[in-house]
Order: C-alpha cells, then structure tokens, then sequence
C-alpha cells in the first residue's frame, strides 16, 4: 500500500478554534457552547492579538495549512475569517499550496456563506454530515437531514477545490447491514476525502449519562468490529484507503493540516482551550525541561469570556500554560500520533527528537504477534491491520518499553 506525499517536513500550521454552536450534540465533548449570537468586532481583535503572539515564537516556519475547527466556525462571520488570513499573511510566510480548511455544518444558513468562505481563502471544507439517515440524525442531535447534507456536500464541491465529511458509525442500535448501505450511499458521492469516526460514551456528555443509566444501548463487539472491516474494506476498494485510523482519502487528497498533527509537526493554537506545540527555544522564561527537550506545550484558557478578556486585556494571547516537554514526554506523543497513521513511527526521526528509543525484545514480540511491522531496514514502524484493533494496548506496550538510547534494556536479551 502506498503511503501519502511526503513535503520536506510536517510543515507548519496554524490552528483557529471558534467554539460557538447553536446547539450541543449529545455525544460531544468538544470545547463549544451554546449561543444565539457573538459580537464579532470583539473576538476580532482578541485573535489577532493572539496571532501576534505565536509569530515571533515561530521565526523561520512557513504556513502549510490552517485550519478553522470548533465548535462550528462556519458561523463565524466570513469577514472575520478574512482579517484573520490577511492576518497570518502579514505573521508569515504562506506556502503557494497551503491548505485552508473549514469545518461547517450542512444547514442551509451556512451554505449561504459558502461562496464567501471560498472569497476569502478557504480551499477545504470539512462538511459534519455525521450521519446519511433522517432518524439517526435526531438521535444524533443534528439540525439537517440527509438531503441537506448531500445538498451541502454537492454545492461544497462546487465552491471550494476540495471538500470531505464526516460520518459516525457504531450509533445506538446499528446493524453491519444498515452501515453497509449507508456507506454504499457515502460512496456514491465520490468524495475525495471521508472520516469515519467510533462513537464513544465520553465522560460528562448527555449520551455517557444515557448509556450510564441503561437507556441508550451501543452495538456489541462482534457487531462494531464487522462495522470497522466493512469500513476499511468498502472505503479501500473505492480509492480511498485509510492514511490514518478514521481518515480515508484518495493518493493525495489527505488533510494536510491533520498529517501535521500525526507527523509532529510544529504548530500555533488560537482561541478557548486551543492547544500549540511550539519549539523549546520559543518562549523566554518557559519552565525548564530535561537536557534535549525540543517541544514547548501551549494551552490556551479554555471558558471563551475569560480568555477572550485574557486575549484583550491580559496576556495578549489568553495563554494558560506553557510546559517545556521533557524528552519521555516528546517520545510519547510522538509514538501516540504517529501509530495511528499509514506511514507509522520513524525510529530515526524518535530518537533525534527525543534520544529515547523502543526495546527490541518489545518489538519483536509485537511483530511475532502480528500487531506490528518493521520497514525501511527495520526503522518504520506501522500497526498490522489486527494491531489496528487493539492499537491502545501495542502503544502501552511500546511506551513502557521506551528508554533513553544509552540504556541497556534497548539491546536483545
């Protein structure tokens, strides 16, 4: 299987988080609240005073993707959105390919706004469709029907160079056979790019409550794993094999922006509880790591009336934590991202990030087990496809066998 283009490097991205909804899906544990109307000639000022603050923190770096996330963005009013882009135009350099994504809900009130979005740089929208069904929309808490969201879909191929959406699979009371025609109906579409994510009960959200109490029933096991292999199976017979575990796309047509997150790239977070990872140099003042740190953590505060008031009035950038990661630290989240995709974990690119490296009695037991594979002169590591579907416990075991290179439990005993 081919893996995606590589660029020279992850590359370097800009992430804007807009965190208003007009109303709150009962799975969802996103940092997004619920409003009928925001003064955006208040939050204007607020994200480009953040803006200001990550560019002198990131001398050098070239903007290959930026990406408006939520919450949903696509109520953002489309001027904001262009102040924001010139914004970031004047901060840094742009790539002559960078990617623009936006993601937007398929209501009619936001297709309205497609034509705008595309007029002020947006090149990829990333549709929420979640589900091509009427009655599991309302279970799902959505405000469009399956019509709007085609509706949406086939207008957004229209306006913008790429467009992608969203599914949700393993919803309360689906079958494998109900999945199959609705992925059939996906794929008659001919989307370039699909996500397809799990649902999972996450802690605090109405549906955790439901499923606590008895009264909302998920597919069982055998049903949500036929589901996962109908996936993975349909998606690839039509050209759009996985490059990362709920990411399907054509070669060359991958989010770019996401492939940055998964290839640890750097980054600048803007906006309530967005998140950066910046270079250890950039923040003066930064508490100190171990010896070879190469990772700054920014998070950012996350209620949006206290960070757009840090934002304005405080810090210049509503910033609440700058951590300088320690080696293990950077060797974690580099192994965490990098399992879940096609193209897996670069042991060279592991250790100089980080000079930790995985014990080889570890690796080989994996590979004996047929959960993981070894490529490149044995310096790639990528999950099999059965070590897709125990992947939390083969990257437990890869973390508890990270050690420093110099350490003897890296050699077969």
């Amino acid at each position: 299987m081919s893996t995606p283009p590589r660029r020279a490097g992850p590359g370097f991205g800009v992430y804007i988080h807009w965190p208003f909804c007009l109303s709150k899906c009962p799975y969802c544990d996103f940092n997004s609240h619920v409003v009928q109307r925001v003064e955006a000639e208040d939050w204007l000022p607020a994200y480009l005073n953040a803006l200001e603050w990550f560019a002198p923190r990131t001398p050098g770096h070239t903007v290959t993707s930026v990406f408006f996330g939520g919450g949903t963005p696509s109520l953002m009013p489309p001027s904001l959105l262009a102040a924001l882009l010139e914004r970031m135009e004047r901060l840094w350099p742009l790539a002559d390919d960078v990617e623009i994504t936006l993601e937007a809900n398929p209501t009619s009130a936001e297709r309205a706004n497609f034509a705008a979005f595309a007029a002020a740089g947006v090149n990829r929208l990333s549709l929420g469709v979640q589900a091509l069904d009427d009655a599991a929309l309302a279970r799902l808490g959505r405000t469009h029907t399956a019509r709007e969201a085609i509706a949406a879909f086939e207008l957004a191929r229209k306006i913008f160079p790429r467009a992608s959406f969203d599914l949700i699979t393993a919803r309360p009371g689906q079958k494998p056979r109900e999945w199959e025609r609705e992925l059939t109906h996906a794929l008659a579409l001919e989307p370039e790019h699909l996500s397809v994510y799990q649902l999972t009960m996450e802690p605090e959200t109405p549906f955790h409550r439901l499923h606590e109490r008895g009264r909302l029933h998920l597919p069982d096991e055998e049903a949500t794993l036929a589901m996962h292999r109908l996936t993975r199976e349909m998606l690839a017979a039509a050209g759009l094999p996985a490059y990362e575990v709920s990411n399907f796309a054509r070669p060359g047509r991958e989010c770019r922006h996401n492939l940055l997150y998964w290839r640890y790239g750097f980054y600048a977070g803007v906006g309530p509880g967005a998140h950066a990872r910046l270079p250890a140099e950039a923040v003066e003042g930064a508490e100190e790591g171990e010896e070879g740190a190469t990772r700054l953590a920014v998070t950012s505060t996350r209620h949006p009336a206290r960070w757009l008031r840090q934002a304005l009035n405080e810090d210049g950038a509503g910033i609440t934590e700058v951590e300088a990661l320690r080696p293990r630290q950077v060797a974690l989240e580099y192994l965490l991202m990098s399992l879940r995709t096609r193209e897996g974990l670069n042991r060279a690119r592991l250790r100089a990030l980080s000079g930790h490296d995985i014990a080889e009695p570890v690796l080989a037991k994996l590979r004996a087990q047929g959960l993981l594979r070894t490529s490149h002169g044995e310096d790639r590591l990528c999950a099999t496809e059965a070590g897709l579907l125990v992947l939390d416990r083969v990257i437990a075991e890869l973390a508890d066998a990270l050690a420093p290179v110099n350490d003897t439990r890296l050699r077969n005993v």
